[in-house]
């Protein structure tokens, strides 16, 4: 019997388990995917959002302006990357400065620190590629750039050090309420948990129904982007905004904490919740947007498009409140979710004390956690290293610098890897120019000997992403 069973392991649900980790609680976490953040959590704009967009007194309001307080503590304690970087939003014209300062009193009133309205000739010594249309910008010092799912990594790895149990591939089908708690059904596996928490993203609407009358939808809402070569990174210094509208926050250009330029979203409703490819005319339509903020990209510098799928809801705020006795939903957590996220896990464990759920700290629980990134450490330390363990002296992604030893390390990190992307989340192989093309061959090898399976058996990402058809060396599978 566990005390909480958690469905869904993005950032809201990893920040969750990582929180309830730190008392003496048993802490289930059911994954539908062969991985964790495999949903809006890997394709995002990877902002830390000041708290300025969300209408005042909202949850989504107060649990976004602490989520950005809490961040760079958290992100340093838990060796995620992060960068301080401070957003524009960008007028250019007389309705637009009305816009940008309804948003700076918005800002003002959700307690947001540092807010200034600046003139164009401002945001010009600022950002030098910026349109010559722009008249004005509200400026936030306190914003920031993250790798999104390496914080939601973070946050499930320490919680697994804790003692909480993550199963993966495990998709809730069935709920039945118990004497005791509820029964959850996957598969031919049953778990038992006297509380569940919903925090099932784009699926979370379908939890919810499982156990409750209906009470919201989900609309899911596919974004696209292009990422593009650090080359074109000198683009943008700061996060740029235009003005938001009923399709959103509009499309941004934003350095990435990797040294990118990130380029999107659009807003498109989609049919189907879990199809996240990008279309040609997303596309076009994300170039033609951006083009107002930073009119000289070179797009020839692109390095992959992607999309990923938003929970947005038919509520104006995060759906943070008990569904059935025992049961918390946490849905419709869209932008700024991945902001709030350890602010909402610390919301929903008082909701759930207050539920009667016992909260005791674990004496010594684990709340760092130390990553290995090489190429980042002073020549001293990289020499004492190698001399350690050679495998950090062999370089296999040539376009980021990622050695073996890093591969070999999140390969056997607490939350181990099952396919290609699994090592490109956690070391960062694939993320350069080639997007793959050199390395990825040598990555199938190493995660297949570790593993001590045939590299046929090898995925690219998500179940059944096979990337061989069969082994034709000696001894090999056929």
């Amino acid at each position: 019997m566990y005390d909480v069973a958690i469905i869904g392991c993005g950032i809201s649900g990893a920040a969750l388990a990582y929180e309830l980790s730190l008392y003496r609680l048993k802490v289930l976490v059911l994954e539908k995917e062969n991985d964790i953040a495999l949903g809006a959590t890997r394709a995002n704009s990877a902002i830390i959002h000041a708290g300025y967009d969300p209408e005042p007194g909202t949850l989504m309001a107060r649990l976004n302006v602490e989520g950005c307080r809490m961040a760079p503590e958290i992100c340093k304690r838990l060796g995620v990357s992060y960068r301080a970087c401070p957003s524009l939003v960008l007028a250019f014209d007389e309705e637009d400065a009305k816009s940008v300062q309804k948003l700076y009193e918005r800002g003002v009133k959700n307690g947001v620190p540092g807010l200034e309205i600046l003139n164009g000739e401002q945001v010009h010594a600022l950002e030098p590629h910026v349109s010559q249309s722009v008249c004005a910008a509200l400026y936030a010092p306190f914003s920031g750039i993250i790798n999104p799912w390496d914080y939601a990594l973070a946050f499930a790895e320490v919680a697994v050090q804790n003692g909480a149990d993550i199963r993966l591939s495990a998709p809730v089908s069935a709920i039945n309420r118990t004497q005791q708690g509820y029964m959850l059904f996957s598969g031919s596996k049953c778990f038992e948990a006297r509380r569940v928490v919903n925090a099932a993203g784009v699926d979370s609407a379908a939890i919810h129904n499982l156990v409750a009358p209906k009470a919201f939808n989900i609309i899911p809402t596919k974004g696209s982007y292009y990422l593009m070569d650090k080359s074109e990174g000198f683009r943008a210094k700061h996060v740029l905004f235009q003005c938001p509208s009923a399709r959103g926050k509009g499309v941004l250009v934003t350095p990435t904490v990797h040294g990118n330029l990130l380029v999107g979203p659009d807003a498109a409703v989609s049919a189907d919740a879990h199809r996240v490819n990008t279309t040609a005319e997303s596309l076009d339509y994300i170039k033609a947007e951006a083009a107002k903020s930073v009119p000289d990209i070179n797009y020839r510098s692109c390095i992959r498009c992607f999309a990923g799928m938003r929970a947005n809801s038919d509520q104006k705020d995060f759906i943070i409140s008990f569904a059935a006795p025992g049961f918390l939903d946490l849905a419709g957590i869209k932008s700024p979710g991945l902001t709030s996220a350890p602010a909402i896990a610390k919301y929903a464990a008082q909701l759930l004390a207050e539920d009667g759920l016992t909260l005791v700290k674990k004496e010594a629980p684990v709340t760092e956690r130390k990553k290995i990134r090489f190429k980042e450490l002073p020549i001293e330390e990289q020499r004492r290293l190698i001399s350690v363990n050679p495998l950090y002296g062999r370089v296999i992604c040539r376009c980021e610098t990622i050695t073996e030893g890093e591969i070999v390390d999140a390969i056997h990190s607490p939350i181990p890897p099952v396919s290609v992307d699994g090592i490109k989340r956690r070391a960062g192989t694939g993320m350069g120019r080639c997007q793959g093309g050199f390395c990825g061959p040598r990555v199938v090898d190493i995660l297949a000997r570790e593993r001590g399976v045939s590299p046929v058996d090898i995925l690219k990402d998500t179940q059944g992403s096979y990337i061989l058809l069969g082994d034709t060396r000696e001894g090999g599978a056929k």
